[in-house]
């Protein structure tokens, strides 16, 4: 197994469930961008980052037998919820897996929706960028989702929130 596929297995243990295939790649996006490693190579997509190479491993996982997916129709979208199951647990037992100390950075950004980290994973895409030209591309790049200047300070106040769980 390669190491890649045993931190996002070991991500979703820690979590309990995590619940969208966005939020996992927000997930695993935000946690690069604070400097914990993960393989995964992201591009901008529709939604914010996203890595072709994370959406495999998650179904490799799924294939493999390591990791569940349950998929739930909410209206007009489906949601996917990922657990590990006892085989992915029986792997991890037999595999030393470190997060590089980014538990809690996982837990807290777990409480947020898909919608705030989509937000906070584009403010971090587009952080070479002056503050003025950031908020341009997002709401530019993301004005089907409304983000408001308030909700993009949330988001700014949000990451120096993650440095601070990071550094502890």
């Amino acid at each position: 197994m390669f190491r890649g596929h045993a931190k996002i297995l070991r991500l979703v243990e820690v979590l309990g469930e995590v619940t969208g295939r966005k939020k996992l790649h927000k997930m695993v996006y935000i946690a690069k961008k604070m400097h914990l490693e993960f393989d995964d190579r992201f591009e901008f997509h529709m939604y914010g980052p996203y890595s072709e190479e994370l959406s495999v491993r998650v179904d490799e996982l799924c294939g493999l037998g390591l990791l569940d997916e349950q998929k739930e129709s909410k209206g007009a979208i489906e949601v996917y919820r990922y657990t590990v199951n006892e085989a992915g647990r029986d792997f991890l037992r037999h595999h030393n897996v470190d997060l590089g100390g980014g538990e809690r950075l996982f837990k807290r950004l777990n409480e947020e929706n898909s919608r705030f980290l989509e937000l906070v994973s584009t403010i971090f895409y587009f952080d070479y960028l002056p503050y003025d030209e950031m908020k341009t591309k997002v709401f530019t790049l993301k004005s089907k989702q409304r983000y408001t200047e308030e909700e993009i300070q949330r988001g700014l106040h949000f990451i120096e929130e993650l440095r601070q769980i990071h550094i502890q």
